[in-house]
């Protein structure tokens, strides 16, 4: 899996506590080692690790290693990503996309968090 910097990878083992239980609305990737875009997104999910790491959770799940949480969310395509907010997922986004739209996608899912200078409608 092309891990990204700074970037949390999270299992089946310890997928609740590490996404389903974290205080902050959390995003993840799910991913694979065979997926191109995947290897794409590594530097996008760094910076946004990096950039946004004090209101946003950025962790990554290998899809090919833990099958029960991939099977449970009914992921089929690479990269997959899932905003999850108080242990629900809230959006879900396919395919590779620049950081900008990524992080307005994230900021539509949770109302009120301020990312990249923009606040996000309530909804």
């Amino acid at each position: 899996m092309s891990q990204a910097q700074g970037v949390t990878e999270v299992t089946d083992a310890d997928f609740a506590g590490e996404v389903l239980a974290a205080d902050l609305p959390v995003l993840v990737e799910f991913t694979a080692d065979w997926c191109p875009p995947c290897r794409q997104m590594a530097p996008v999910l760094s910076a946004l690790a990096a950039e946004e790491g004090e209101r946003l959770k950025v962790v990554q799940l290998n899809v090919d290693h833990n099958p029960d949480t991939t099977n449970a969310y009914k992921v089929l395509s690479m990269p997959t990503f899932m905003v999850f907010r108080g242990g629900e997922p809230v959006r879900s986004m396919v395919g590779a996309r620049p950081k900008r739209r990524l992080l307005a996608e994230v900021a539509d899912a949770l109302p009120g968090v301020v990312f990249d200078g923009a606040v996000a409608a309530a909804s």
